[in-house]
Order: structure tokens, then sequence, then C-alpha cells
């Protein structure tokens, strides 16, 4: 990938961060207005589980072993989006750069499969 490239999807995926943050203190606004405080660290961690456990069972619906009302494939993909939220949102909370982490991961792990795929002899 070009730095160019790199530097795009970077971008991209900083646009999206500052946008789930975004949303997220709406919620927090509603969350003060309904709780008198804002969700805490343990309990975002357990609304993005639960997001995340719906989109296995989501999986076996779009493979017709599990079955659900409604659309299934705008459900997947509104609860895909969500937990991609809740992973900019708990990055936030933690003070990881999710854009810079994904970006460095996914270099480490190009160049690991790469490094593989050559000894593979592929």
């Amino acid at each position: 990938m070009s730095e160019t490239q790199a530097h795009d999807g970077k971008a991209g995926l900083v646009e999206a961060d500052d946008r789930a943050l975004k949303v997220r203190a709406q919620y927090e606004q509603v969350e003060q207005r309904v709780l008198g405080r804002t969700w805490t660290l343990p309990e975002l961690a357990i609304g993005f589980t639960n997001d995340a456990a719906y989109v296995g069972r989501l999986v076996l619906a779009a493979e017709r072993t599990w079955g659900i009302d409604g659309d299934v494939d705008a459900e997947l993909r509104h609860k895909l989006a969500e937990c991609l939220w809740w992973v900019f949102v708990l990055a936030d909370r933690l003070d990881v750069d999710m854009p810079e982490a994904y970006a460095a991961t996914m270099d480490r792990i190009g160049e690991g499969l790469e490094r593989t795929l050559r000894d593979m002899g592929a």
C-alpha cells in the first residue's frame, strides 16, 4: 500500500472516529437527563459485547440457520456499523488512538503474512 493510500485510509478513520464521538456526546446528554450520570466504562463495554454477540446471531440468520424477525441484511449492516461505533467510543475512553492503532496493526499483520507467504514459496 502506498503512503497516500495509507494516509487516505487513516483520514477516513479519523473522520469516522470524530463522528462516533459526536454521537456519543449526544448519548451522554440523554444519559445525564435520564440517569443523572453518563455510562461508565464497564457499561460501555457491556453495550459493545451485547451488540457484538448479536452480530453472531445475525450471521447465523444470514446463513439461514437462525431465524430473526425483519430484514437480516439491514439489521446486519446496522449492527456491524454500531459495533464499529462502540470500538471508537471505547478507544476514546481508554486513550487509544484508534486510527493510528489500526494502521499500525494492519501494517504489522500484513508484513507478517508477506513473510509467511514468502517462506511458503508463494
